[in-house]
């Protein structure tokens, strides 16, 4: 499991995910029905980005999310 805390850790790991599993930006964009414009700007840690499509990528390169409590 990975803490992440941005969406700069985000995109890297989803760039990470994809290059493991053996597909460049266009290739996974058309498999997970979002633009390519769209995926780069997702690796590269875009701020503003639509979460729904977000979610769409993380899910569709079954990268699982888990929300937790911090102890304070």
């Amino acid at each position: 499991m990975k803490n992440i805390n941005n969406i700069k850790e985000i995109g890297n790991f989803v760039r990470q995910t994809r290059k493991e599993q053996g597909l460049n930006q266009t290739e996974a964009a058309g498999l997970l029905g979002v633009g390519t414009r769209f995926f780069s700007e997702l690796e590269n840690g875009k701020e503003t980005l639509e979460i729904g499509k977000v979610l769409q990528v993380l899910n569709g390169l079954k990268i699982k999310i888990k929300f937790e409590h911090e102890d304070q």
